[in-house]
C-alpha cells in the first residue's frame, strides 16, 4: 500500500514539475520572441507591380463558362497576399504557394527567426526578414495577425489578396485540440472530455485576458486583426466583415477546397499544374472529437462572430461558382482530383498518409501538438522516377522543413520544438 502511495506522489510531483517547466518555458519563449517596438520607416512608395518577368509565365487564352475561348488572354498573377488563418488547411495551400514561387523565382516576404510574423502581435513591416523600404516582394503567406496599413505599405498595388475560412464549429474543435494546452485557463477543466465540459458552460472557464485565450474564441475574426470578444450585435462586427469583403478578392472555403482552387486558378490565371496538392497536417481520425448536433450548436453559439463571418463568405463563394459555371466547375474539379490521384500513385508509399511513428524520414515529420503525435504525414516512394522525384518531395514536405529549405531561420521555433521534446520524456 505504501509503495502505491509513493508511486502516486511521484506521479503527482512529476506532473507538477512538468507543468511548471512548461509554463516557465512558454513564458520565456514568448518573451524572447516578442517583437521590438515598431520604429518609423521612411515612406518609400512600393512599385505598382513586382512581376519581374519570371520564367515560364506566358499569356494564356481565357475561356468562359461554356468552355469556349473568348479570344482574350491573361498573364498569371504573381503578386499575392495569402492571409494564412489557423486550422483551415492553410498549410496545404502554403505548399502550393511555395512551389509556385520557387518555379517562377519569386521573392517571398518571410518572417525572421520563427515561422510566423510574431503572432499574435499585429503585423508590422519590420517583422519581415531583411526588410528595407521600397523593396519588391511578390508573395507573403506566413501566419500573421492582419494589419492592413502595414501590409499595403509592403506589397505592390496590384497584389491579389486571398484567404481561407472553415466552418467555425469544426475549426473550434481542431483549435481546442491543437492549442488547448497552451491556454492555461483550460488546465482547470475537469474530466477527460475537456471539449464537451468547456462547451457546457464556456463563460465559466474562459478568461478573455488569459494567455493564448484568443485561440479558443472567434479565432478567424482575431486573425483578421479584429476584436474576437465582441458581441454579435456590436456594429464593429459588420464593419469588420465589410472590411474583409472589400480587401480580399477571393475567400476560399476548406469544405470546398478543390472548388476554391479552381476559382483561384481563374482569378490568378494559373494552370492546373499549379494546383496539385496532398493534404498536409491532417489529424488521425481517433483524435478528432465527433461533434454531436448539440455540441456543434454550442460551438457555433460560442463562436457566433466567426459563424456570421463564415455564412457571409459562404454566400459570396457560391455566387462566384455560379458565375464560373456549375458544370464547368464540376468538370474542372474532376480533372484536379484525377491529377492528384495520379500524383498519389507516383509519389506516396502505400498511397495514403501514415501516423507519425510510421514516417521513415525525419525530414518528413510534421510539427506535432504538445503531448502527443496526432498529425499524420507521408512516406515518399523509394523508386520514384527521376522526372517526378523533386516534385514529389516538395509536395510531401511539411511546412517548417520547406521554410528552412527556402532559407528561413527558424531558431525560435526549433528551440521551442526541443523544449517540447524534453517535456514529453
Amino acid at each position: 500500500m505504501a509503495g502505491k502511495q509513493v508511486r502516486q506522489w511521484r506521479s503527482m510531483c512529476k506532473g507538477l514539475v512538468l507543468g511548471t517547466f512548461l509554463t516557465s518555458c512558454t513564458i520565456l519563449l514568448y518573451c524572447l520572441s516578442t517583437p521590438q517596438i515598431p520604429f518609423s520607416h521612411p515612406e518609400v512608395p512600393v512599385p505598382y507591380s513586382c512581376a519581374h518577368h519570371p520564367s515560364q509565365l506566358h499569356p494564356k487564352p481565357i475561356t468562359n463558362s461554356s468552355q469556349q475561348t473568348t479570344g482574350q488572354t491573361c498573364t498569371p498573377k504573381v503578386d499575392i497576399m495569402f492571409m494564412k488563418t489557423h486550422k483551415t488547411a492553410s498549410s496545404t495551400f502554403l505548399n502550393i504557394l511555395f512551389r509556385f514561387g520557387e518555379k517562377h523565382r519569386l521573392k517571398f516576404a518571410f518572417p525572421d527567426s520563427r515561422n510566423d510574423f510574431f503572432y499574435p502581435s499585429l503585423f508590422q513591416r519590420s517583422h519581415v526578414k531583411d526588410y528595407r523600404p521600397g523593396m519588391c516582394f511578390n508573395i507573403i503567406c506566413n501566419h500573421m495577425r492582419f494589419n492592413a496599413p502595414e501590409v499595403t505599405k509592403l506589397l505592390p498595388t496590384d497584389t491579389s489578396y486571398i484567404t481561407i475560412l472553415r466552418d467555425p464549429s469544426e475549426l473550434f474543435e481542431s483549435s481546442f485540440h491543437y492549442f488547448g494546452r497552451l491556454a492555461p485557463f483550460t488546465w482547470k477543466i475537469p474530466g477527460d472530455d475537456k471539449l464537451t465540459e468547456f462547451l457546457r458552460d464556456p463563460h465559466y472557464y474562459f478568461d478573455p485576458d488569459g494567455f493564448n485565450a484568443f485561440y479558443l474564441k472567434n479565432l478567424l475574426f482575431f486573425d483578421f486583426g479584429q476584436d474576437n470578444t465582441l458581441e454579435l450585435d456590436d456594429r464593429r462586427v459588420e464593419e469588420g466583415i465589410r472590411f474583409i469583403t472589400d480587401r480580399f478578392q477571393l475567400v476560399m472555403l476548406v469544405e470546398y477546397f478543390e472548388e476554391s482552387l479552381i476559382l483561384l486558378k481563374d482569378a490568378l490565371c494559373w494552370e492546373m499544374d499549379d494546383l496539385l496538392f496532398f493534404k498536409l497536417n491532417a489529424r488521425k481520425g481517433s483524435t478528432v472529437s465527433k461533434l454531436t448536433p448539440e455540441l456543434r450548436a454550442r460551438a457555433l453559439e460560442w463562436n457566433a462572430v466567426d459563424w456570421k463571418l463564415y455564412r457571409h463568405f459562404n454566400q459570396t463563394f457560391w455566387k462566384k461558382v455560379d458565375a464560373y459555371g456549375r458544370r464547368r466547375m464540376a468538370e474542372d474539379v474532376a480533372e484536379l482530383r484525377r491529377r492528384n490521384a495520379e500524383m498519389t500513385s507516383i509519389c506516396i508509399e502505400g498511397g495514403r498518409a501514415v501516423e507519425a511513428g510510421s514516417i521513415q524520414e525525419t525530414a518528413m515529420q510534421p510539427w506535432q501538438p504538445i503531448g502527443e503525435k496526432s498529425i499524420m504525414g507521408y512516406n515518399l516512394k523509394k523508386n520514384v522516377d527521376k522526372a517526378h522525384r523533386k516534385l514529389c518531395r516538395k509536395m510531401l514536405m511539411p511546412e517548417l522543413q520547406y521554410l528552412t529549405e527556402l532559407g528561413v531561420n527558424l531558431w525560435i521555433t526549433k528551440l521551442w520544438g526541443r523544449v517540447r521534446d524534453i517535456i514529453n520524456w
